[in-house]
């Protein structure tokens, strides 16, 4: 049966919501580690690209290739939290080896140094998809796209009758996201550690002479950011089930735009941000060609630097000098 226009409308709305709650979770880490030390992590994007590959490996471990009851439960739930460990591992190990010496350095020696960590994350990817493993095409063409295999079903959540199809992939999406929002929130605002990383992000000196061990709340937020990459990759598998060498850089520019759009450093902004760029890229590819999609996205970044640069929640602040 054909769909009206208003269960078209509604249908894109399910779709960039679901795509806009992933680009959230991603745009979380960007945002976190902004607040802290006003980096631009720009390998965060290349970071959730190797988890996703880190999540495929365990896949071909596993043996798992299709969804099968509790058995494929028990494996979503081991890829979400092995994914989350191994990027916060990861993103904690690199703050200790590359940022952290670099500290006091100018913000834009940072960033280059962010910069180059992204090109070797995105080497790594490529190397890794030429493992001879079966889930990644026996190594024959490490640079192709692989595919994740459906372990959620693609089947409506509420019953084949309904006219806008909500997926279990959907519920999935939602069902991982949303809980992980409430307890990073929860953690920032009720608990030592969250005081500690709103202490070292207002005056990281002041912080220090009260006790703080500043270099450890950072790697903290390092590691959070990173863990959150983690699963934003795996739910990003699960519910497109296909991943490349280079999906961290699309993946990483919604995020980064959703968290300036949001208001970088502003944890409910990037979740704001998210969605709208989750809605913007799918009423874009419903409605108009889906070559302007990219076009687009980056048009509301360039709008929102000059008009607004602290975004839709960012607080303004007066600049220093």
């Amino acid at each position: 049966m054909e769909m009206t226009a208003a269960e078209v409308f509604f249908q894109q709305v399910v779709n960039g919501l679901s795509n806009g709650m992933i680009i959230a979770l991603i745009a979380l880490g960007y945002t976190m580690v902004y607040g802290i030390v006003e980096l631009i992590n720009w390998a965060h994007g290349d970071l959730f690209m190797l988890g996703a590959f880190f999540a495929l490996t365990l896949v071909g471990i596993f043996g798992v290739t299709e969804a099968s009851g509790m058995g494929a439960t028990g494996t979503i739930v081991v890829l979400l939290f092995s994914s989350a460990l191994f990027c916060g591992t990861f993103n904690y190990a690199v703050d200790w080896v590359a940022y952290r010496p670099l500290r006091k350095a100018p913000k834009l020696t940072l960033l280059v140094t962010a910069i180059g960590i992204s090109f070797i994350f995105v080497n790594i990817g490529l190397f890794w998809g030429g493992l001879p493993m079966e889930v990644f095409g026996g190594g024959n063409s490490a640079a192709a796209p692989k595919d994740f295999p459906p372990l959620v079903p693609a089947q409506a959540l509420f019953g084949n009758e309904e006219k806008v199809h909500v997926s279990v992939r959907d519920g999935l999406v939602f069902g991982v996201t949303v809980p992980l929002m409430i307890a990073l929130w929860w953690l920032v605002r009720h608990t030592k550690l969250g005081t500690a990383m709103r202490a070292v992000a207002q005056n990281p000196t002041a912080a220090s002479l009260m006790g703080i061990n500043v270099d450890r709340v950072i790697g903290a937020t390092f590691f959070i950011g990173g863990a959150l990459g983690g699963f934003a990759s795996v739910v990003y598998s699960l519910y497109n089930n296909t991943i490349s060498f280079q999906m961290g850089f699309r993946a990483g520019m919604d995020a980064f735009t959703a968290a300036v759009l949001g208001g970088i450093g502003s944890l409910p902004g990037a979740v704001l941000g998210g969605l709208l760029i989750g809605l913007t890229r799918s009423m874009s590819d419903q409605y108009l060609e889906t070559q302007w999609t990219n076009t687009i996205v980056f048009a509301i970044l360039i709008l929102i630097l000059v008009f607004r640069p602290s975004g839709l929640l960012g607080l303004r602040a007066k600049e220093k000098v």
